[in-house]
């Protein structure tokens, strides 16, 4: 078993229960927020980057396939790249204010910038 698979049990590796059962601690089935209801902070961030600033939009409810989505459109919206991790969606660059125009043009009323 390797150590990616091992790390997900939370140390388990054996259970003498006929019943026991694993526990998912991942929300999965979380319903999406329609965009008005969404309340995204959008800023700019520069630690653990080795200097390079980012901006960060966080606060996104709903489905990962959903987080996705959102981000690939800002990417594509902005003209960089970035990714989507530990909840938050990651854009290369300062472009908090072409974020933050994007998000309020489709109906993200309730987004703001943050932050620096």
């Amino acid at each position: 078993m390797n150590k990616k698979k091992l790390n997900s049990l939370g140390g388990l590796v054996y259970s003498t229960d006929p019943n026991f059962k694993l526990e998912d601690d991942t929300i999965q089935n979380e319903e999406t927020l329609i965009p008005a209801q969404q309340k995204l902070r959008v800023k700019l961030e520069t630690k653990h980057r080795a200097g390079k600033a980012v901006t960060l939009v966080e606060g996104f409810i709903g489905k990962e396939a959903d987080k996705e989505e959102l981000g690939k459109k800002l990417k594509s919206f902005c003209g960089t790249g970035g990714s989507v991790k530990d909840g938050e969606i990651i854009i290369q660059g300062d472009n908090r204010d072409k974020v933050l125009q994007w998000l309020l043009k489709n109906g993200y009323s309730n987004s703001k910038k943050s932050g620096a």
